[in-house]
């Protein structure tokens, strides 16, 4: 059993993992960048290290640090948390190389599923279904062209090595293929020094659903069914709910079956997360994510389960907790993200927490690293937290969510709650009728 887990991450994922650490008897160590001195994840942890000045890339992404500190301390595996270094194969196996445990999958199984189109071609080969495009990176502008005859316009241009939304640009036509190509392949080379990019068939009116799976690394997996995550700015996820409302029961199975059943064949170990677009009762795969997700808590709740500790669980050796036979679905679950932001905009507002106060009751849950006096640094991404409810179905869970968001005090900056203070009175929220391009419509009509 592991004594001592190092976690390699900040603000309400490291809060998340400490928990769990303490309820499983087990010390946690808190890294910190001089900018997180006085940050909650430090001042819950067992120890702290301080691994660098500010900047992440010379703190939280700074590997010698990171090992340093685990060997000062004694730490016997590091938990990644999601973002910083969570998904760095190169990571995990100097993690390993040092004798250490990396609390996630294998170093093969991040570089895998790190690059999208050798990703894509292993799920397609596990049977799981793909989204029509390429076959590999498109090298030329006449190939891109080519390819976009072949599956029909609309089509969307990926960096293989993309991700947050960046490198992704939309063909409507073939007069507009130049211009997509180049910025998509240049965005790449900046964010990930890789200009190489694939084309896909572009989906006019998707749901984002995304299947939860976990293994045990000894070809055991299950799934915990499906999140829709189709509200969405940017490529980035706002509002995250489970079960998604337009997933019957069969198609759950049916998808979540195909699911366990390709990370149980591979010896997957741990939380991972395949995300699909669903469109006229078709699924079609996009991407795995080999971490925790920031919307686990939904799962979480509809499931009694907690995944971080089953994370630490199988990382130590151990069976997982539950088969699929004991997983069964209760009630509704609900997460909105809560950013340091000033709307209209959604232009990062670090500063000074003034008042904070979080709500409470039955069904809710927030998670975040705020605190009265806290000044939030502006050197990080600008989520502070995650409020998630739950309810026995989803119109209780709605409910429970305004409910809970008229409680919510964040004062001395600007957040996003007004956004989901105004999209708690439209319909087509209340009747889950949205698809991924909802949202950006809306807020073009309401805040542009």
């Amino acid at each position: 059993m592991f004594e001592k887990i190092l976690i390699a991450n900040r603000g309400e994922i490291a809060l998340r993992v400490i928990r769990a650490c303490r309820e499983m008897g087990i010390q946690s160590v808190a890294v910190h960048s001089t900018a997180d001195s006085d940050a909650m994840h430090v001042r819950m942890a067992d120890e702290s290290v301080c691994i660098g000045p500010p900047s992440g890339t010379q703190s939280y992404l700074s590997i010698p640090a990171i090992i340093a500190a685990c060997e000062i301390t004694g730490a016997q595996a590091i938990h990644p948390g999601y973002g910083f270094l969570s998904e760095n194969a190169n990571f995990v196996q100097i993690i390993e190389d040092h004798g250490f445990t990396f609390i996630g999958p294998t170093a093969e199984h991040i570089r895998v599923m790190g690059d999208k189109i050798t990703a894509k071609d292993t799920m397609k080969a596990l049977g799981v279904p793909c989204v029509p495009g390429s076959d590999g990176g498109v090298p030329t502008l006449e190939d891109a062209k080519r390819i976009g005859e072949e599956i029909g316009y609309p089509v969307i241009i990926k960096a293989t090595a993309g991700g947050g939304g960046r490198g992704m640009k939309v063909a409507q036509t073939a007069a507009d293929m130049e211009s997509a190509f180049q910025t998509a392949r240049a965005e790449g080379k900046a964010a990930f020094g890789n200009d190489e990019v694939y084309i896909e068939k572009y989906l006019t009116t998707p749901r984002h659903i995304e299947i939860q799976v976990f293994g045990d690394g000894k070809g055991n997996a299950v799934h915990l069914g499906e999140r829709d995550c189709s509200l969405q700015r940017r490529h980035q996820k706002v509002f995250e709910e489970a079960p998604g409302p337009c997933i019957s029961d069969e198609e759950r199975a049916r998808i979540g079956k195909v699911c366990a059943d390709a990370v149980a064949k591979i010896n997957y170990i741990g939380a991972g997360t395949i995300e699909f677009l669903y469109e006229n009762g078709e699924f079609y795969f996009i991407e795995m994510n080999t971490r925790l997700q920031v919307e686990h808590p939904v799962t979480e709740s509809i499931f009694g389960v907690d995944l971080v500790r089953e994370q630490i669980r199988v990382a130590e050796g151990l069976p997982m907790s539950f088969t699929q036979d004991e997983l069964e679905i209760n009630g509704h679950s609900i997460e909105v993200r809560i950013n340091a932001e000033k709307l209209p905009n959604f232009s990062p507002c670090p500063g000074k927490i003034t008042a904070f106060h979080a709500p409470g009751g039955l069904g809710v849950r927030m998670d975040s690293a705020l605190y009265d006096g806290y000044s939030i640094p502006p050197y990080y991404d600008s989520l502070i937290g995650k409020l998630i409810v739950h309810g026995r179905d989803r119109a209780e869970a709605l409910s429970r969510l305004n409910r809970a968001l008229s409680e919510l005090i964040v004062d001395g900056i600007d957040t996003t709650l007004p956004l989901f203070h105004a999209l708690l009175q439209e319909e087509d929220i209340h009747s889950g009728n949205y698809n991924i391009h909802w949202l950006e419509q809306w807020l073009e009509t309401n805040m542009g």
